[in-house]
């Protein structure tokens, strides 16, 4: 039996990026957003209708949300919808090395 040889290669992190849409940098950012939210949902054992009235949406709302549905919500939505989970969401700007590339968006959950 003869093995086909597949080619791999490293690819960026954001996936969205790999995908080329312009706003890939913000898709990827909400998604790792709603994946939180998800998470903090998940570990409170909250329904949906219960996670949808922390954060002042519907049931189906949230339903999708957590399918992936969330383009219509901009990140400072979603912030607010960490911070209904009595999360602290902070912003810090510092200046990237001068090496002719933008600057990018990172999320990072701390540990408690």
């Amino acid at each position: 039996m003869k093995t086909a040889k597949i080619e791999v290669h490293a690819s960026n992190p954001n996936i969205f990026a790999e995908l080329g849409p312009p706003d890939a940098d913000t898709h990827f950012l909400k998604a790792q957003i709603v994946a939180e939210l998800y998470r903090l949902a998940d570990a409170q054992k909250l329904t949906q209708a219960k996670a949808g009235a922390l954060m002042g949406i519907s049931q189906p709302e949230v339903s999708r949300l957590f399918k992936g549905h969330f383009r219509e919500y901009s990140v400072e939505r979603l912030m607010t919808f960490l911070t209904a989970f009595n999360q602290d969401v902070e912003i810090v700007i510092r200046p990237r090395p001068q090496d002719g590339s933008r600057g990018h968006i990172t999320f990072k959950q701390v540990a408690a």
